[in-house]
């Protein structure tokens, strides 16, 4: 039947099902696009004009069903996804000739789960839950949900629910809480009440799982993160959100609450640990967590945070995930949690070593000379005599650890801890002996430390270039320890004396570089054995060998130096042409996930191209059975997805569809995964899109680039682009030292500085 109450009804007609279920023609002769499916359960054929709104659809409809009810009572869900049919997917859903019902609206249906929710009848309650889990993603719902004062009838659940109920409201608000609005009321006492869930031993695994992804989702609610303009309160303040904005907590707000529940943070380090195997679904979820808490974590709360997660060994924890034989979907997080900890080790080789301001610096320097069990005295100028005996060149700290920072005092401390009698041994013995012959240890164990950040590339806080698992790494004080070893053998055996110090330093950058290869499938066994056991005539021969193909310049201070100014300089380079690559836009194939078995669904188009937009906000992509020439700019792309809610980019997760290979009829029921694929997660750890590229430079460009568009960067995920990073930096360093080698100058192992002016009467020759 059409309709003639309306004068644009005819754009929707409705044919109804004959009894023996044939579907005729419209009365107006035109072919029905969709099947729609009343509340009461009739099916109806009708054609829809794509060029009207979902409004507009809807009370055609209406009127052509004879509705007495007002038509905004009523939308329209996909019967089989059960997904809101919107203005933004209207035509999607007709050009698929998708089976649609007609259902209550938005409105009513967040009216009904708030009424059931205040009345608390178990009955009804977890049904509602369940249901709010998957409507609260839709925006017009979330509007009216919250618009009802939805968001505290769901808080009061939460406090007052456990078990499965709990669960429900728990995963109905982190559903909200991929919203940029309505969750700002939340308060310190609401994130006390996650907390404690999360650090309860009664807790179910499916009630942890989403506590901690609210959590997250907390964290990263920074003002720092908030679009758009930030207003800040003062020059020294940290950057307000706008009033109601979701953007308001933070780190502090919910690390605040941790450490007022004791025992919260160890919760989640120690599933990461835990060898239960039902843990490891979860696993992701709590490695998430850290990561955006080392991502985000303040300037005052750094030192306490950082040194608690130390004290809770999370890097053994993490090293135990890489070598777990479930490691498969905690890759990206991983390696995301590696990178975080270079930007950690980075940052404390740059903090400077301030006794008189720190006294974690004061008591580590005491703990240190205590244990060297030598007495201070004065030199033969009248000098004190104190440091230099443990092997610095001055008495002046400050300047000792210049170089090195933290890392430097905190790698010292940990090999006098490791064994004090040792330390003390040593020490005494160095000091038996004549000036010439004692060997430096202490400034040897800063030199080691800068042996290791070289090796790997403690250069640039922005992202790691590590696209293997690196253990070795999460070890840098045990394997600082061993090449400090390494070091005081190697002086014994050779002899030296004080001029050789820079001889026995190649030594150790040699046999470093040796036993620290391939990491990522190296036991720790062998690397102990590589350091420990070997002979000197050994080492001095391969290193004799490895002089005669390198130039020693490259390991004096100020080219190493400019190796670390380059290697940021290629890193930013590299990201802005990954970025670029983003801009311009590129086809995918659209993939299966290989974990499908028996009937494998196929995407509803093989091709999608994705471009980013020139804000790097948005990644507008379209679906399409074949490519075809896309136009610049967002027009021919109508679908996107929101940079910000892409979690993680996690790689060989998806096979080509079978018809995108025409050359294979028959297809197992369970697909291989490309080496060229690449999924978009998001924090519930849903799929925005599982795609293949068709070339290796493509799929690097992408899997690089989303990740460096991340706020915390990210991690590098191709070889290709670590590859690019280090030559672009091996090819800036030869040409900026080829007017120095040219001209044969001289470049010293190190620069010195004067004695500060006695007085300010002088000026710079060069204005600034």
């Amino acid at each position: 039947m059409s309709s003639t109450n309306n004068p644009g009804a005819s754009r929707t007609t409705l044919a109804p099902s004959t009894a023996n279920g044939t579907r005729p023609k419209s009365s107006t002769g035109l072919v029905p696009t969709n099947n729609v499916t009343t509340k009461e359960g009739q099916t109806v054929r009708a054609r829809i004009d794509p060029t009207l709104t979902v409004d507009d659809v809807v009370r055609q409809l209406c009127v052509n069903l004879k509705v007495t009810e007002p038509s905004t009572h009523f939308a329209l869900r996909d019967r089989d996804t059960d997904e809101l049919v919107t203005n933004d997917n209207l035509r999607k859903k007709i050009k698929n000739k998708a089976h649609l019902r007609l259902v209550n609206a938005s409105s009513i249906e967040a009216a009904e789960i708030v009424q059931k929710l205040s009345l608390r009848d178990e009955r009804t309650l977890r049904m509602s839950l369940f249901s709010l889990q998957k409507f609260i993603k839709e925006e017009k719902f979330a509007q009216e949900f919250v618009n009802r004062d939805g968001l505290q009838e769901l808080v009061d659940v939460i406090y007052t629910e456990h078990g499965n109920t709990l669960a429900y409201a728990l995963t109905a608000m982190q559903n909200l809480m991929d919203l940029d609005y309505g969750w700002s009321t939340l308060d310190d006492n609401f994130i006390f009440k996650v907390v404690q869930i999360l650090s309860s031993s009664h807790s179910l695994i499916n009630v942890c799982r989403p506590a901690t992804a609210i959590l997250k989702k907390l964290v990263e609610a920074d003002p720092m993160n908030v679009p758009g303009p930030v207003v800040a309160s003062s020059s020294r303040s940290p950057p307000v959100a706008p009033l109601g904005s979701v953007y308001r907590y933070g780190f502090q707000s919910v690390f605040e609450q941790m450490r007022r529940e004791k025992g919260s943070l160890e919760t989640v380090v120690s599933r990461l640990g835990s060898a239960d195997t039902a843990m490891a679904l979860h696993r992701r979820v709590d490695m998430m967590l850290i990561n955006s808490l080392l991502s985000h974590v303040n300037d005052a709360r750094w030192d306490e945070f950082i040194s608690e997660l130390e004290r809770l060994n999370v890097r053994k924890a993490a090293i135990r995930l890489m070598s777990s034989h479930v490691i498969d979907d905690l890759t990206s997080c991983v390696l995301d949690f590696q990178a975080n900890i270079v930007r950690v080790t980075y940052r404390k080789k740059t903090t400077l070593v301030e006794p008189g301001a720190e006294p974690t610096h004061s008591s580590a320097l005491q703990y240190i000379w205590d244990s060297s069990k030598v007495r201070q005295e004065l030199d033969e100028d009248g000098q004190v005599l104190k440091w230099r005996k443990l092997g610095f060149r001055s008495e002046s700290i400050i300047e000792e650890f210049q170089e090195v920072g933290v890392l430097g005092l905190d790698c010292l401390c940990n090999f006098v801890h490791d064994d004090p009698e040792f330390f003390s041994k040593v020490v005494l013995e160095q000091l038996s002996r004549p000036e010439e012959r004692q060997c430096p240890i202490a400034r040897a164990s800063n030199e080691i430390v800068e042996l290791l950040s070289e090796h790997w590339v403690i250069f640039a806080p922005a992202y790691s270039t590590s696209t293997t698992f690196q253990p070795f790494f999460l070890n840098f004080h045990k394997v600082h320890a061993l090449a400090l070893h390494f070091f005081l053998r190697m002086w014994n055996e050779s002899g030296s004396a004080a001029d050789d110090f820079g001889r026995v330093v190649a030594l150790t950058r040699s046999q470093v570089k040796v036993a620290l290869q391939r990491e990522n499938v190296k036991p720790w066994h062998e690397l102990e054995r590589d350091f420990l056991d070997c002979e000197y005539r050994a080492v001095r021969d391969r290193q004799m060998q490895e002089l005669e193909a390198e130039d020693d310049l490259l390991s004096k201070v100020p080219v190493r130096n400019l190796k670390e100014k380059l290697t940021r300089e290629s890193a930013d380079f590299v990201r802005q042409q990954r970025i670029q690559c983003l801009l311009q836009g590129a086809w995918f194939i659209n993939g299966v996930s290989p974990s499908q078995t028996g009937h494998i669904k196929r995407p509803n188009a093989q091709w999608r191209f994705m471009r980013l937009d020139n804000g790097y906000k948005y990644l507008h992509y379209v679906d399409s059975p074949a490519k075809f020439e896309v136009r610049n700019g967002l027009e021919d792309l109508p679908e996107r997805n929101e940079i910000a809610a892409i979690s993680q980019i996690t790689t060989g997760t998806c096979a080509p569809p079978p018809n995108a290979l025409h050359n294979h009829v028959d297809l197992p029921p369970t697909l291989t995964p490309s080496p060229l694929s690449f999924s978009l997660l998001n924090a519930n750890e849903d799929s925005l899109g599982d795609q293949i590229a068709t070339d290796q430079s493509t799929w690097a460009d992408w899997t690089d680039g989303l990740n460096m568009l991340r706020r915390d960067s990210g991690h590098v995920t191709s070889d290709e682009t670590a590859g690019y990073i280090k030559a672009l930096t091996e090819i800036g360093l030869k040409i900026k030292l080829l007017d120095l080698t040219g001209e044969q100058v001289d470049i010293p192992s190190g620069l010195v500085a004067g004695p500060p002016p006695t007085n300010t009467d002088f000026f710079f020759s060069d204005p600034f």
